[in-house]
């Protein structure tokens, strides 16, 4: 067959422009093994010559096809492509590089999950794809943040995965994301596995190749967050490295002063809160960050977090005078007039989170355009999503280090609402879909659809987006969960049903409606909220419902050894599956047990899926999080005790 050649003009040029032509050449050739592509630059658009054009709007167009409210920030794109000709255009090259994969997609490509074996492609003529399609993001923040045992490769493939499915931004927590290499490195959680050393030094090489690929791909950087109130003070805010600290003479007075004393919360700097009434403290924190941005010019938006604990903030007499969200916004108002006077443009956001939800009673935000308000309710429950014009709340009054925290979605939320109407800057969700819940629910239906209806909402709620703070393997059995955030923070008109569809569809063809129905059965029949420990341990409904599992499980594995296809791109989503039957299987056995009162054989159950997990974690590694989910569980339940 002759060989069917195409061209893609590229007009202007930067990394990501370039990672665009090269990925479209790249599937092209894979769809249609006949097709040979090639890439000319060009400094202009000329309509006489026929092929794939692609540029940003400006490049191509008079007038933008699609209107945004800030190119740089807001992604859109506008396709018109028919067979070999047409044009791919963007808001911004990160946009270009997604429109990219909007037409792969349009010709019938899928990204199932991270990784190259997450990926459907077809066998077609290109001569037969025809894609016209106009978009823009309905979210300005659409993005993944770093949590669990990770791998540097595991967290490329998701860094890679972000554009692919429509995600725009990466957030690395801390300055180095040693903390999240290390448990993976070491490998200490597994006794059939054996690790080596790593070093500090080997992560910082690590994390800054990661930051050369989210800027490669034209993502947003956000940073940090976590370790402002001790790395500025010489003290590491590497958990792992937190064994027994005493407070430094120089220290002493910077710490918050509980029950008379200053000291470290529950000896882990990290946790501890300052005295954020004394200026020095807000000037080294200050200084610290002015001295990091000096140094990381990538970073798009910089995170400045207040100590990562509950009802730890500073008694002395200064401090009492207003609340810890007052002294808060001292700080970002001083940190504002140093960014200025060093001409740093970098974005600041702040987080709404523990005490910090009771909003300043005094201060203001003097210059709301550098900062960004992150909503973090941490103590939320996934029973219910996000919902706007609820009945009004009563909130509690604010009474320093004796707080309850909210867990009703509707307390969250009129807790936002009292900083939405305090700050009219732009704001975002950070949230914890896929940090404990989705250990709760085995079918990973129930928690999907509460991250649809979630961020659907997000608009009524006043919010521009999510980032998720997520284990960055939460793909077994399926990854409809990161599938469905990803796809409604594109698009929050799109409903469940249709991306359920979508995702089954690509991951297991013609099962794909027997599938979607065991996984949603699975989840409906499972009893989250006992292994959650909110019912107690002997509960006969809740062993009726682990054993109505279990026997969905025998008859849905049954069907898929008979059913599998593995001839389409689709045999490692069945052989996870499979995987995952057995996964379940003993979870379910473990949490029967437990719930008839059989001691022994529950801990029988939990042994065996333990030495199941580590025997198989080399197989599930790119997709589950066996260290994550065995402390999870265990500490929820409190098996090994």
């Amino acid at each position: 067959m002759k060989d069917n050649i195409v061209r893609i003009y590229e007009i202007g040029g930067n990394p990501t422009y370039d990672l665009a032509a090269e990925e479209l050449k790249k599937y092209i050739q894979l769809i249609d093994e006949n097709s040979k592509v090639v890439i000319e630059f060009k400094g202009e658009y000329d309509s006489s010559l026929k092929g794939i054009w692609m540029g940003l709007f400006g490049n191509i167009f008079s007038k933008p096809p699609i209107l945004v409210e800030n190119k740089d920030l807001d992604d859109a794109f506008y396709i018109d492509m028919n067979a070999t000709e047409g044009i791919i255009s963007a808001s911004n090259s990160r946009a270009l590089l997604m429109a990219v994969y909007k037409y792969l997609q349009g010709a019938g490509c899928r990204f199932i999950r991270p990784g190259s074996q997450g990926e459907y492609i077809p066998n077609l003529s290109i001569e037969d794809i025809v894609v016209k399609v106009e978009e823009k993001a309905s979210y300005r923040f659409r993005g993944i943040c770093i949590e669990g045992t990770v791998s540097y490769e595991n967290v490329y493939d998701v860094i890679e995965w972000c554009p692919k499915v429509g995600f725009n931004s990466y957030f690395i927590q801390f300055k180095d994301a040693y903390t999240f290499f290390e448990k993976w490195y070491k490998g200490e959680y597994n006794p059939l596995k054996k690790g080596r050393e790593f070093t500090l030094e080997e992560s910082k090489v690590l994390t800054g190749k990661l930051k050369k690929e989210i800027k490669r791909r034209g993502l947003l950087y956000h940073g940090v967050g976590h370790g402002w109130t001790c790395e500025p003070f010489g003290i590491s805010a590497l958990p792992s490295e937190q064994k027994t600290f005493d407070v430094p003479d120089n220290m002493k007075g910077y710490l918050a002063e509980l029950d008379g004393e200053r000291e470290f919360f529950n000896g882990i700097p990290v946790n501890t809160n300052l005295c954020y009434s004394n200026k020095e403290v807000r000037n080294i924190i200050i200084n610290s960050i002015i001295d990091y941005l000096d140094k990381e010019k990538d970073i798009d938006y910089l995170h400045l977090w207040l100590a990562d604990g509950m009802n730890n903030h500073c008694e002395c007499e200064e401090c009492k005078k207003l609340l810890p969200s007052d002294y808060y916004v001292m700080l970002l108002n001083e940190l504002d007039e140093a960014l200025k006077h060093k001409n740093i443009q970098t974005k600041i956001v702040f987080l709404i989170y523990v005490d910090l939800l009771w909003k300043p009673i005094k201060e203001k935000i003097k210059n709301p355009d550098r900062f960004i308000m992150m909503f973090a309710p941490i103590t939320r429950e996934f029973k219910d999503s996000f919902k706007a014009n609820q009945d009004s709340v009563e909130l509690s009054p604010y009474n320093r280090n004796k707080l309850k925290y909210p867990k009703s979605i509707k307390e969250n939320v009129a807790f936002l609402k009292t900083w939405k109407d305090y700050f009219k800057g732009d704001s975002f969700d950070f949230d914890y879909h896929l940090v404990w819940e989705h250990y709760y629910d085995p079918g990973y239906y129930r928690i999907a659809k509460i991250m649809y209806e979630d961020v659907v909402n997000l608009k009524d709620i006043g919010l521009n987006g999510m980032i998720s703070c997520q284990m960055q393997r939460a793909f077994l059995p399926t990854a409809l969960v990161n599938y469905t955030m990803a796809k409604a923070l594109w698009n929050r008109e799109i409903t469940f049903e249709e991306i359920c569809n979508e995702y089954y569809n690509a991951a297991f063809g013609k099962n794909a409606e027997t599938i979607k129905n065991y996984l949603k059965e699975l989840s409906q029949t499972f009893d989250s909220d006992y292994v959650k420990g909110e019912k107690g341990e002997i509960d006969e409904a809740a062993a009726s419902r682990f054993k109505q599992a279990i026997d969905l499980i025998h008859l849905n594995m049954e069907f898929i050894d008979g059913n599998s296809e593995t001839n389409d791109g689709r045999n490692l989503s069945y052989s996870y599956l499979k995987i995952h039957g057995k996964i379940a299987e003993y979870y379910c056995s473990m949490l029967l047990y437990r719930a008839e009162g059989n001691r022994d054989k529950k801990l029988e159950e939990w042994n065996k899926l333990k030495k199941f997990l580590y025997q198989e974690e080399d197989y599930i590694q790119k997709v589950f999080d066996v260290n994550q989910f065995i402390s999870t569980v265990n500490g929820a339940l409190k098996l090994d005790k």
